[in-house]
């Protein structure tokens, strides 16, 4: 034999070793702390090991009311800082679509000059609707409420990928449909109701300050009123719903510019809320989750009680020790998606930009769990918006091993009949293509380890169709060789000529089909993605294995009949 040919039979071995290596994990069903050297396995897609579906979905007029009762407490600080005072009026929606928020300038002589900061600072974002005297109504600019709307989306994408990254789930499949639905695809997961949560968090931090000139005992009355007109929290409701209809039916008796908020006290065994503590906070905070830079978890050494430590950015430290240093002697509510986690007493100014959310006394591991939880969906970020769970599918991993089951069974008989079909019409060269075609799948089945790509059951599909790409391959070269025995031409000759006749035609079958895969990859979505990508891997095997792996066998087989015989 060549040298040429030893080269290219032992780059062949260490393929099929390397190949077989690591594909033994995923075969034998290998644990994480195995030995072997290899220790990466195929990961199976929602459709084959179970798993969480879900659509979320958005409601971008909550987000309006949000956005422009936050940018006008902005205003109303820069305002300050310019020795113009002003205060939060009264919150318009009329137009759910275009919500609108007035602010009053307490000396009328300075109407204007607000007007032209609150244009210097902020004419992109926010627009003067009406006016009244001293009193501004603004909304938000349409060019606003456009990039809203297209960052929404794809930012809460990146925040919902973040967390479930730290929540370990292999190979999620996150993506957009429309402008206002998110699906996500979480296989594997085996706590539903905590991934469910994880994501479904806002991570909405929030620092009000507490109105305490009306006593607890008013507010129990005032609560007590909404439960006897039937305003009640339900299991499964968004808790942000219920405090929703709670501000709106006490709307007459609240103070101005105040709302209701709640610290539950939630059941450790049954997980529902057994008590409701209200609480009497501003309706724009002074400080907000963007302000934040870093939480997490510590443990406080007296108490022996976990708690999260927040750490905020230079101008979030600024705008913290100022609302402290205006507000000694009141309390400081701190808000989670819509729960006082804590609300203590403002001593002095805090400098510094630190602050913590303490959780209270109770199991250690539950409050361990609870706050990294918090600290997780504060550190991979809050979402720009509140999603909503319009769709929820759990599939089970009996349905999954019973798609491989089915899909694998399907594999082995059309394999079987493939191959039985080879060595019948093509003999011994049927034999050979056998054995490239034995390859191809093991070298597919080892570049989706290789590459920590997800194997779904189109997968599949497309591993089955690379199997029908090679065989045709083969048939190409095995019928150009034949062509040219007929033409009484020697059969070392025969078989060179046909597989240099064959390697153009190979080659631009799997180029346009790898074209059109290369398509439903970039264009396509969840299960299209995952037959395109083994389609790819599996075109890419096809014209290695039924081009050069044949023509190694072919080349050892003529050395050996020495070109005087030739089964096809």
């Amino acid at each position: 034999m060549k040298r040429d040919w030893w080269y290219r039979f032992l780059f062949l071995i260490f393929l099929t070793a390397i190949s077989i290596m690591a594909i033994i994990p995923t075969l034998f069903k290998f644990d994480e702390d195995s030995k072997f050297p290899i220790t990466s396995k195929i990961n199976m897609g929602l459709d084959l090991q179970g798993g969480l579906y879900m659509i979320l979905g958005i409601d971008f007029n909550n987000v309006y009311k949000d956005e422009i009762k936050g940018y006008l407490r902005k205003a109303e600080y820069e305002l300050s800082e310019q020795k113009i005072e002003s205060k939060l009026g009264e919150l318009d929606v009329r137009i759910p679509t275009d919500p609108q928020y007035t602010l009053i300038i307490s000396d009328p002589k300075k109407v204007e000059e607000a007007k032209a900061k609150i244009r210097e600072y902020f004419a992109n974002v926010i627009r003067m609707t009406d006016e009244s005297g001293a009193t501004l109504k603004f909304g938000l600019q349409d060019s606003w409420k456009d990039y809203i709307e297209s960052q929404s989306v794809s930012k809460s994408i990146e925040v919902v990928r973040n967390r479930i990254d730290e929540f370990g789930v292999t190979e999620p499949e996150i993506i957009s449909q429309g402008k206002d639905r998110i699906i996500v695809q979480l296989p594997g997961v085996k706590d539903i109701e905590r991934a469910k949560e994880l994501i479904g968090k806002t991570a909405k931090l929030e620092f009000k300050i507490v109105n305490d000139e009306i006593s607890a005992e008013t507010l129990a009355g005032w609560i007590k009123r909404t439960e006897e007109a039937g305003i009640v929290y339900k299991k499964g409701e968004r808790f942000s719903d219920y405090m929703s209809k709670v501000n709106e039916f006490l709307k007459a008796d609240l103070p101005k510019d105040y709302e209701i908020a709640f610290q539950k006290t939630v059941s450790k065994i049954t997980n529902e809320i057994e008590a409701k503590v209200p609480f009497l906070v501003d309706v724009a905070p002074r400080i907000t989750g963007d302000d934040l830079a870093d939480a997490s978890v510590q443990i406080d050494q007296q108490k022996n009680e976990p708690y999260v430590s927040m750490n905020f950015k230079s101008s979030g430290a600024k705008l913290f020790e100022k609302v402290t240093g205006e507000n000694v002697g009141k309390r400081m509510a701190v808000i989670l998606d819509g729960n006082v986690y804590t609300a203590p007493n403002i001593i002095a100014k805090i400098g510094g930009g630190r602050a913590q959310i303490t959780l209270g006394t109770g199991n250690y591991n539950a409050l361990l769990q609870q706050a990294k939880d918090i600290a997780l969906v504060l550190r991979a970020g809050a979402l720009p918006v509140q999603l909503d769970f319009l769709e929820q599918r759990i599939v089970g991993p009996s349905l999954g091993q019973d798609s491989i089951s089915r899909a694998s069974w399907a594999s082995i008989i059309s394999c079987v009949l493939v191959f039985i079909f080879a060595i019948i019409y093509y003999r011994l060269s049927g034999a050979i293509a056998v054995i490239t075609l034995v390859l191809n799948v093991l070298f597919v089945l080892a570049c989706l380890v290789g590459m920590g790509a997800t194997l779904t059951l189109p997968g599949i599909a497309g591993i089955a169709l690379t199997v029908g790409m090679a065989v045709d391959g083969n048939i190409i070269i095995y019928e150009r060789i034949r062509e040219e025995v007929r033409k009484k031409v020697s059969f070392y000759k025969s078989v060179e000529a046909g597989f240099d006749n064959a390697f153009w035609t190979i080659l631009d079958a799997n180029i346009t089909t790898a074209l059109a895969g290369l398509c439903l990859l970039n264009f396509g979505t969840g299960p299209v993605r995952g037959f395109a990508v083994t389609l790819l891997i599996g075109l890419a095997a096809t014209v290695y294995t039924s081009y050069f792996v044949s023509k190694i066998f072919f080349e050892f087989y003529m050395t050996k009949v020495e070109g005087q015989d030739l089964s096809i």
